[in-house]
């Protein structure tokens, strides 16, 4: 896989400030990152993933009105990834969809490959100089193992997440306005694949 370099010198202006009090930035491995306490693996989760205790990319708690009602595409993201340059077309999905009521949200994770190892400060200003990330972003977390966050906790707990690890970075958790997850899409559906965008329209006009 191809990698995209973070820059080493990376320069916070106004916007960034903006992005990261919104939590926005913006082959299988698994090293070590941060997280919060989970459910024991192999419990039933039944919390609506809209209704957890999030945290931004800034530390601070999300606002849990952002996600209320709403349409909500979950996927863990990495900066030094193949598929990193799917954060334009997650980008352009939230931009034709977000008035309708669709909300893209990323979740920074390291814990394949190793493709994110950036401070938060660091996430927010490459995605938006590189790909001009609006959407929200999470702290970092991981997404596997005995340190699996509760919201991929949830996530793959549900019927659609079918109760297997995540695979890689750039996995996507489509959930509906009732907080069921819908579905789940592969690193490799792209953000415009037909079906990703059909499960889309088909939640929002629900």
């Amino acid at each position: 896989m191809s990698q995209t370099i973070v820059p080493r010198a990376l320069r916070v202006a106004a916007p960034l400030a903006v992005l990261l009090a919104l939590g926005c930035g913006a082959a299988d491995a698994t090293p070590k990152t941060s997280a919060s306490p989970t459910p024991a693996a192999g419990a039933a989760v039944t919390a609506a993933p809209q209704s957890l205790a999030l945290t931004a990319l800034n530390g601070q708690p999300l606002d849990n009105k952002l996600l209320e009602g709403k349409v909500v595409l979950f996927v863990n993201v990495a900066s030094q990834c193949g598929f990193t340059g799917q954060y334009k077309g997650l980008q352009q999905l939230y931009t034709d969809y977000s008035a309708k009521g669709l909300v893209i949200v990323g979740v920074p994770c390291n814990q394949f490959g190793a493709q994110e190892p950036g401070k938060p400060e660091e996430i927010a200003s490459f995605c938006q100089m590189n790909y001009g990330v609006t959407f929200p972003l999470l702290e970092k977390q991981e997404v596997n193992g005995a340190g699996r966050s509760a919201l991929y906790a949830a996530l793959v707990s549900s019927p659609a997440g079918g109760g297997k690890d995540i695979g890689w970075n750039f996995e996507k958790f489509l959930v509906g306005r009732d907080g069921k997850v819908i579905g789940r899409y592969s690193s490799r559906v792209a953000p415009d694949a037909a079906e990703l965008k059909t499960a889309i329209e088909a939640a929002l006009g629900a």
